[in-house]
């Protein structure tokens, strides 16, 4: 197999930045990861308690970003609001991931009328915007996790579908693709033992960056009302139900919720970016010219 390509010298200042991207990013996801799995059992306080006498109160040390509408404390609901809409997003790019590794995969490795169906296929879904699919599907089942994750997960495969396909065309050719042809292995084995292993971390690295993009699709159909039960707290559905509170003049039911969403999706944008560059350097001095 070739030898891995050397990274190109970005020089003091650039991997200086670099390293500082790396670190802030992981640092923001961890701080996230210990958000969601601690506050809720330590925290022995109900999200889903109203208190009308508390209703939109501003930002103070007893509620740090204030109450909604029902006098719910925010900080308390975005934590929740943000477990819910990781957890769509993770097991939904995780879903779609292996989706989309599979029928690549499969297409290229097998080719001829295989591989122009399933890319025909693969083709006439790219055709249709994800939202509107993933709307008609959501539409189909009721309001929940389950139809937000299926949703997501059956939209969001075609990317991936035609990276996997593109990298084991790439390494049909290579010369240890033909000795093992040539020593009888079928094309299961091949697949199974060769190419799948080599597309690994371009697979994993569409993982990464499929969770932030679920995150927002999911934000996307609970604020249109059609993704999670309102009573139920995501990131999507905080946003929706301020909308009233914010033409009144009251910004904090809404900065709070979409700075919960935008600044774990830009970290974890930011570990992916970091992980294509080192896997594959010659893009990255592509992309800095």
């Amino acid at each position: 197999m070739a030898e891995p390509e050397p990274e190109p010298d970005l020089g003091p200042a650039g991997r200086t930045t670099r390293r500082v991207r790396v670190v802030s990013s992981a640092g923001i996801v961890a701080a996230v990861l210990l958000a969601v799995l601690l506050v809720p059992p330590l925290v022995q306080l109900d999200q889903q308690a109203v208190d009308l006498a508390a209703k939109l109160r501003p930002p103070s040390w007893q509620h740090p970003f204030g109450t909604d509408d029902v006098g719910r404390d925010l900080l308390l609901r975005c934590v929740y609001g943000l477990r819910v809409s990781l957890l769509v997003g993770v097991v939904a790019g995780l879903t779609a991931t292996v989706i989309g590794t599979a029928v690549g995969a499969l297409a290229a490795a097998f080719g001829g009328w295989t591989d122009r169906v399933v890319m025909r296929l693969v083709d006439t879904f790219s055709s249709v915007p994800h939202l509107l699919l993933g709307i008609f599907i959501v539409a189909m089942f009721r309001p929940g996790v389950g139809p937000v994750i299926v949703s997501v997960a059956l939209t969001h495969w075609l990317s991936t579908a035609r990276i996997v396909r593109s990298e084991v065309l790439s390494l049909r050719s290579r010369p240890f693709i033909d000795a093992a042809i040539s020593g009888g292995a079928s094309r299961g084995r091949v697949v199974v033992r060769h190419l799948l292993p080599a597309v690994l971390p371009q697979a994993g690295l569409a993982a990464v960056l499929m969770v932030p993009h679920a995150m927002w699709h999911e934000s996307a159909l609970s604020f249109l009302g059609l993704g999670l039960p309102t009573h139920q707290a995501s990131l999507g559905n905080l946003v929706q139900t301020a909308r009233g509170s914010l033409l009144a003049g009251d910004w904090w039911p809404t900065l709070f919720p979409g700075l919960f969403l935008v600044i774990p999706t830009l970290a974890l944008a930011g570990l992916a970016g970091a992980w294509r560059e080192r896997i594959n350097p010659r893009r990255r001095s592509e992309l800095m010219l």
